[in-house]
């Protein structure tokens, strides 16, 4: 008979621990009850021992279905060196060793038998319910196309519970969001499955992001006082982890780099020497770290920004699982996002990947308590502040946001929890575009009533209370928007938040059309000087000052000379000997490029102005009226900024049976000319100049 001080007492005989971590013991329970399970624990949270010690309580053979080859081996080591009969079965073994390895499956020598799901159909034959105790799935968000590291050969897993009914299936992954876990339950096809999800708080874990500019300098600057700490720096590409790992050594670092392209002993090298403790630090792609189990990284590096939040809270998590602090470290550019969207396009599920990598790029952009979004997005609600990441230590500053966020959770429920994000602030801005009142939502009792606020401010504020936990997304479902239990207390219960004043945008079109235009000349300007200088001097330019020293001059535009000195490679000296000449001809120059700007303000394209206005988030009335023009030149103004290759959904104005109404029109007149006057007139005067010119355009 299984008891609780048997399984205890093999935990600590086998294991070496007195007690189980949270939500092993239950899930244990479920296995030796003959339950299927899934449990989502963290990195380091114990999984392993989860179905471990079922198997040894059980008779007959659990089957382990790991994707991790090169590890399975450390891994049968470790149960060997703790008591356990263990072995793995793949394509790495000689015939000899595989047919040696099912003689003693088939004898019952084997209490664990790991096994590639490449492999599985070979070991098929081979299993019967009378020598299969359980089928253990590890990582197994690899089975679903939803997850973050999807693999094919996982799909032919469902097959396990067909062919072997009564055996209990458990599945196990650190990193599932909600529709990760329905489909991995779906593609097992264990829909009673007891769900197992254990705290994803890893409350030793420091969350800091910076922006990715100057890199180099800020990782030289961070590893300052950690020259005998263990840490890994992720990079997207296999050249940036050499480039980097060479940076690093150069500067005394015991650094290497370790991606897929290596040969197997390189990388088993370098794997081995960081393990135990020779090579600190690793500059690694993603292909670092899955099953390694070292619990003294003290530190995680992401030198580029990665594409979904899973594989971010995974790689963060290979740091501190011994429960000491760790610091981990994101470096964001939009440059990042860019180029992992190219990664994205030729995926089977574009249109989902995009959606969680928009949703990374929004925790990265996050004002408000990091921890607390990365919970909210693994479906762990929270609301304390963690006073652990770089939000929290020096916060931005905060209004009372309670109202509107009351607002937009009025806006979701009546909207059913159907639609996403976009679609709600159209709703509560009160536009009037086609998807709008096609579903009849002008009607409902929140249409319009944060008008006040432009679209992209409304934008961030409700991604703001999305980090916050009081709503969630449902990528899979159309990006919809659902209230969380937090919503509920905002709503019904005087529940405050507290939302980030925004900060005001350094660029907008009609600045970069400007700064495009106009003559900047700063720097010729001080080259020109220095040119002077040095033929009186009768010395090399350089001598003078540096080029690095004329462009911090014009990037910090000194006015003063205490200014002055603050610029890079100004000494006292060269201050006392040249510092008011430089200083009067910025100070020239400057005065030459406000004149000229103001000039150039005069000559920015009517169209470009009325985009700026419509990149705010004002509706096309609204402009108008903010411009003195009508609705009908706004609206060609958009047409022509869209023809220029702006983001602009015109379909927002006009919709698709309008279209082919236009196009119909057009035919049945033989219409060739620009004019559009008689299409108006043919259809009665009811469709308007505007929408008649943006439908032959569309068209």
């Amino acid at each position: 008979m299984i008891t609780i001080e048997n399984t205890l007492s093999l935990l600590k005989k086998h294991f070496g621990f007195a007690s189980f971590r949270p939500n092993q013991e239950a899930v244990v329970t479920d296995i030796l009850s003959g339950k299927d399970v899934i449990a989502i624990m963290p990195t380091g949270g114990g999984k392993s021992v989860c179905f471990q010690l079922p198997a040894l309580m059980l008779p007959g053979t659990a089957i382990v279905i790991s994707p991790l080859i090169a590890l399975m081996k450390d891994q049968v080591d470790a149960l060997r060196a703790n008591g356990i009969s263990a072995s793995f079965f793949n394509s790495t073994q000689s015939p000899n060793v595989q047919n040696e390895v099912l003689q003693n499956l088939r004898n019952q020598k084997i209490k664990l038998l790991y096994v590639a799901p490449e492999s599985l159909n070979f070991l098929l034959p081979h299993l019967n319910k009378n020598n299969v105790s359980l089928f253990a799935i590890d990582e197994a968000h690899c089975i679903s196309a939803w997850g973050h590291d999807f693999r094919p050969a996982y799909t032919q897993l469902g097959k396990l519970k067909n062919t072997f009914p009564d055996i209990p299936v458990a599945a196990f992954t650190a990193t599932a969001d909600t529709a990760t876990q329905d489909d991995i339950i779906k593609q097992l096809q264990i829909p009673r499955a007891n769900k197992h999800l254990a705290s994803f708080d890893r409350k030793n874990l420091f969350l800091e992001v910076r922006p990715g500019t100057n890199r180099l300098p800020q990782i030289l600057q961070f590893l300052k006082n950690r020259q005998d700490e263990s840490g890994i720096i992720y990079c997207l590409s296999r050249k940036s982890t050499e480039t980097l790992a060479e940076k690093l050594k150069s500067k005394g670092y015991k650094a290497e780099a370790y991606h897929a392209g290596l040969e197997t002993d390189d990388r088993t090298r370098i794997q081995d020497g960081f393990v135990n403790d020779h090579i600190p630090i690793i500059v690694a792609t993603i292909a670092f770290g899955m099953g390694i189990d070292k619990s003294n990284v003290r530190w995680v590096i992401h030198y580029n920004m990665p594409k979904n939040i899973e594989g971010y809270y995974q790689e963060i998590g290979r740091s501190g699982r011994d429960g000491l602090p760790a610091q981990t470290l994101l470096f964001y550019s939009f440059a990042d996002v860019i180029q992992l969207r190219q990664f994205i396009e030729e995926s089977t599920t574009r249109d989902f990947q995009l959606a969680k990598l928009e949703r990374m790029q929004q925790f990265a952009e996050a004002l408000s308590c990091r921890r607390i979004a990365l919970l909210n997005y693994f479906g762990e609600h929270i609301s304390e502040n963690c006073n652990n990441c770089d939000n929290c230590k020096t916060p931005p500053l905060f209004f009372d946001g309670t109202t509107l966020a009351q607002k937009v959770c009025s806006a979701i429920f009546r909207l059913n929890q159907q639609e996403p994000l976009g679609m709600v602030i159209d709703v509560l801005r009160g536009s009037k575009n086609a998807q709008v009142y096609d579903k009849g939502y002008q009607n409902i009792k929140t249409y319009g009533i944060a008008k006040d606020i432009p679209w992209l401010d409304l934008q961030q504020y409700i991604i703001q209370m999305i980090n916050q936990g009081i709503f969630e997304i449902r990528f899979h479902e159309n990006g919809r928007l659902l209230l969380t239990p937090l919503a509920n207390k905002i709503l019904f219960e005087g529940k405050k938040v507290k939302l980030a004043s925004l900060q005001i945008k350094e660029k907008s079109a009609v600045k970069e059309y400007i700064q495009k235009t106009a003559s900047i000349g700063i720097f010729e300007k001080l080259r020109q000087l220095r040119r002077e200088i040095a033929i009186e001097e009768n010395v090399p330019a350089y001598i003078v000052f540096s080029d690095a020293t004329l462009k911090d001059m014009e990037t910090k535009l000194p006015q003063t000379e205490e200014e002055f000195l603050q610029v890079s490679g100004v000494g006292q000296a060269k201050n006392e000997k040249y510092g008011q000449r430089f200083l009067a001809a910025i100070k020239d120059q400057l005065i030459i490029e406000r004149e000229e700007l103001s000039k150039q303000k005069s000559k920015v394209p009517t169209q470009l102005l009325s985009y700026e206005l419509y990149e705010k988030g004002h509706t096309v009335s609204e402009i108008a009226l903010q411009r003195n023009l009508k609705d009908d030149t706004i609206y060609g103004h958009l047409q022509k900024m869209h023809a220029l290759g702006k983001p602009i959904d015109l379909l927002k104005f006009i919709n698709k049976e309008e279209i082919t109404l236009v196009l119909k029109a057009k035919k049945e007149l033989k219409h060739d000319d620009e004019s559009v006057k008689p299409i108006f007139e043919y259809l009665k005067e009811e469709v308007p100049y505007w929408k008649i010119r943006m439908g032959l355009y569309l068209g």
